[in-house]
């Protein structure tokens, strides 16, 4: 996976005031998070495009005042009008510990079943991997080649070397459909995923670290 380096400065204040001061001048409000001190700083929005706007993953070196962190992005908050960045949070990762991230999902091969007239359809353009750091793709390569008309691809089927994945293995991620068979409803599509999740077990933060994020993310609103 490609490193991408991104320099910044450590908050010296926080709350909604300091907040607002740093994106009125185009700079972007962050945290990492790591298990015992979660570290804030900033760093201008221009230093996020090669993050933000591609389709491929990238492990991250967080220069803050000359100290390196490196780093996975979790989340992030846009503007709901304006687009703009509004806050990042990151993981920091440790070369001998395993990392949780989403992977984007890139299809390859020609299909059998859109040669004999379906259509193809991808269900899930991430999936959520464990490993560690120097063993995360940019990508994950999903196969379509063999794949027929009114067949899918589900996390079951798939297998990457130093990798887990960690979503239920019942979810399809891509599949070839013909012009007569409808395709799911956005709202069925979003019940098999809930009760897939339920299935296999959701992870959640611990209620600690939670409350933490909770506060934390209060005073920088």
């Amino acid at each position: 996976m490609k490193t991408i380096e991104i320099k910044g400065s450590f908050r010296k204040e926080l709350g909604k005031k300091s907040t607002k001061q740093l994106r009125k001048i185009g700079n972007v409000p962050c945290v990492i998070y790591e298990k015992e001190n979660n570290i804030h700083f900033h760093a201008h929005e221009n230093a996020f495009k090669k993050l933000v706007y591609t389709h491929e993953a990238h492990l991250l070196k967080l220069n803050i005042d000359d100290q390196e962190y490196k780093a996975v992005m979790k989340d992030i908050q846009f503007h709901p009008v304006s687009d703009k960045i509004l806050h990042i949070d990151f993981i920091r990762v440790f070369e001998n510990k395993p990392v949780i991230m989403n992977i984007p999902v890139t299809v390859t091969g020609d299909s059998a079943g859109v040669k004999a007239g379906g259509k193809l359809y991808i269900k899930r353009r991430h999936l959520k991997v464990k490993g560690l750091a120097d063993n995360l793709p940019e990508e994950l390569l999903v196969d379509v080649t063999d794949l027929k008309i009114n067949h899918s691809i589900k996390v079951g089927d798939l297998a990457y070397d130093k990798l887990e994945l960690l979503d239920p293995k019942i979810t399809t991620v891509v599949t070839v459909a013909t012009s007569r068979i409808a395709l799911k409803t956005e709202e069925e599509e979003a019940a098999e995923a809930a009760a897939a999740t339920a299935a296999e077990g959701a992870e959640a933060p611990t209620e600690a670290s939670a409350d933490v994020k909770d506060k934390e993310k209060g005073k920088e609103k």
